[in-house]
């Protein structure tokens, strides 16, 4: 296939630093002045203070996926539809510098591709080739991370019915599909819809719907309390 034509493919245009496949070379001005350096900053606050990017740390680290901030995280210039992306022939998590200017939202961003890198390490998820591997772990995205919080829902002006969660979640795996994969919007919603019963009902490594900080840090406790526990056995 054709390079160019691949990367529209697989979502790499939205991301122009990633088209050469090697890391781009940050310099000291790079690093100390410029929202690569901001980008830098947050990423550290969100692995450090976000419970929902303490727990996936800790739990990708007990499935042999230890996650280390200068490897697997770039913080890049990208398309201006994007926030961040998983680049799974990197093992990289991409966190989109130019769109990303607050705290909460590089939370949200850094859970949300955290939930693909577990599922990268757990599932040997076929991410170029099957769609609804794919659209299984944006289900998970969308429905773990927060995106769908009430919070975020009435900043989006989008008021809750019954089972709302349930569609927020489904309209935002269909977006980021039809952002990453050339297919068309039904398309993209039959595969959604094929798999989204049994992608919702799982919680991993969460063992809940964290609705906010609040839930997460609940989870967050109960999952080091576990360790703790088995490790006492």
């Amino acid at each position: 296939m054709d390079q160019n034509k691949q990367d529209e493919e697989y979502g790499y245009d939205l991301f122009p630093e990633r088209k050469a496949r090697k890391p781009k070379h940050i310099t000291i001005r790079d690093s100390l002045f410029t929202s690569r350096n901001k980008c830098q900053v947050m990423l550290t606050f969100a692995m450090e203070i976000s419970p929902y990017a303490k727990l996936l740390l800790n739990a990708m680290k007990n499935s042999g996926c230890k996650v280390y901030k200068d490897r697997h995280f770039s913080c890049e210039d990208c398309d201006g539809t994007v926030s961040g992306g998983f680049d799974a022939a990197t093992s990289q998590i991409v966190l989109c510098q130019n769109n990303i200017h607050q705290q909460a939202h590089m939370n949200r961003v850094v859970t949300h591709e955290l939930i693909h890198a577990f599922d990268h390490c757990r599932a040997h998820v076929d991410w170029f080739n099957n769609f609804r591997h794919l659209a299984c772990s944006e289900i998970r995205a969308a429905n773990l991370s927060g995106d769908c919080s009430f919070t975020n829902e009435v900043s989006r002006f989008n008021f809750g019915l019954k089972e709302h969660h349930q569609q927020c979640v489904r309209d935002r795996a269909v977006r980021s599909i039809l952002a990453v994969r050339k297919v068309s919007q039904e398309e993209a919603q039959k595969i959604v819809d094929e798999v989204f019963d049994s992608c919702f009902k799982d919680h991993a490594p969460f063992g809940r719907i964290p609705h906010g900080n609040k839930d997460a840090t609940f989870a967050y406790r109960e999952y080091v309390n576990r360790d703790r526990y088995y490790a006492n056995l």
